[in-house]
């Protein structure tokens, strides 16, 4: 296993944000919504019907997009840091729990709202039953990451004690496990419904990473390293030699997914990116000294539950709205036949993204009571804290 001595880290004064970890949860937000932006593609197949597909299914060749936007083990890994530097020892667990649980399930109750009443529209302007089920599903689906993030968060005191105990020989045994899980479900004939076990074994990995990282290991630029390399390696050769999928998210009409449930395959490429946040964190922490890069890294994180929950309605938004007034427009409703849909999609991205900004703003206000002081703090932490912070060895 790679030595755990940590690189010297940047800490903001007075116990503040580790500047370097929001940018990396703010990069992982940004691959979460540029891939599904990118990779769900919403073809129309009449005036008011819609069917999802993906570029991944006709243009297999662009799987390395997948590589670089499916960015859900940094989401655990930072996850994991957060929840090891709040664990305490003899603290209640109750009232932390409902602290953190306010904070994701505020939210739902105005998105379930916002589509039952948007479903309702969209019926009655002859939207069919088919196109309404695929885009709930559209907004249902990613929701499955605040269930298992809520469970890791949940057992963090626990988590945080295996870690005191095991070190990162934890992390083998889950990754074992993860393999023995694959290994029933594709080759031993152990029912599909086993393979699930991994969504547990699996993001617990990065998770338990983070967890060690809080607690002051796994930092060094060797560990980056180690961990890059081994994971991309393993990755690789899964792919090539043991049947894996060459994308790491779902593909439509696919029989194995990497994510649903995950293999050893994303894994393996979650070790990788791991690693590649291990080394990109000094440098991110230094470039949030500016001004500006450290107001955009402070926003993006205290929006990020707003952003994670509402990016898919933008899509949505923009494709209906478009659809049902315009007709059906290249990049927007056609099918990703070839590399100049590429093309034609990317514009869109910003189409997405304004009405995204809209929708947030729109939402913001019922979502539960903002505490100015603290994001003020937050943000001061972010672009002034660096300019004054000391090296912890």
């Amino acid at each position: 296993m790679p030595e755990t001595r940590p690189l010297p880290e940047t800490r903001s004064p007075r116990g503040g944000r580790d500047t370097g970890v929001d940018a990396l949860r703010a990069l992982a937000i940004l691959g979460v919504v540029l891939g599904h932006w990118l990779v769900t593609a919403l073809v129309a197949d009449g005036p008011a019907a819609l069917r999802v597909t993906s570029p991944l299914k006709t243009m297999p060749e662009l799987a390395p997009i997948s590589w670089a936007l499916q960015t859900l083990a940094v989401f655990f890994l930072v996850g994991g840091y957060a929840a090891g530097k709040g664990v305490r020892p003899g603290e209640a667990w109750a009232p932390r729990m409902r602290r953190r649980l306010a904070r994701f399930a505020r939210p739902l109750p105005v998105l379930a709202a916002a589509w039952l009443a948007a479903s309702a529209a969209l019926s009655r302007a002859g939207v069919p039953a088919g196109t309404l089920r695929a885009l709930v599903d559209l907004v249902v689906s990613p929701l499955w990451f605040l269930g298992v993030y809520v469970v890791l968060t949940a057992a963090a005191p626990a988590v945080a004690a295996a870690w005191r105990r095991l070190g990162p020989w934890g992390a083998v045994l889950l990754v074992g496990a993860t393999a023995l899980a694959d290994l029933g479900r594709f080759a031993l004939g152990a029912p599909g419904w086993t393979g699930w076990a991994t969504v547990l074994t699996g993001w617990l990995v990065p998770f338990y990473l983070g967890v060690g990282w809080a607690d002051g290991a796994l930092g060094s630029r060797r560990s980056g390293l180690v961990l890059l390399a081994g994971g991309t390696g393993a990755a690789a050769l899964l792919v090539r030699y043991a049947g894996y999928p060459a994308s790491m998210v779902g593909v439509p009409g696919e029989a194995v997914s990497n994510l649903s449930p995950p293999t050893l395959a994303a894994v393996a490429f979650g070790l990788a990116q791991t690693g590649l946040a291990f080394l990109l964190h000094p440098p991110l922490a230094r470039w949030t000294r500016h001004a500006r890069a450290g107001a955009a890294v402070s926003a993006a994180n205290r929006s990020a539950m707003t952003i994670f929950l509402w990016h898919q309605t933008a899509l949505m938004t923009v494709t209906v709205a478009a659809l049902l007034t315009l007709g059906a427009l290249p990049g927007l409703h056609t099918a990703p036949a070839g590399p100049a849909w590429i093309a034609e999609r990317l514009p869109w991205t910003a189409v997405f993204a304004a009405v995204l900004a809209v929708l947030a703003a729109l939402v913001r206000g019922f979502e539960g009571p903002r505490r100015p002081e603290r994001d003020a703090n937050h943000t001061a932490n972010a672009v002034a804290g660096p300019y004054i912070s000391r090296r912890v060895p």
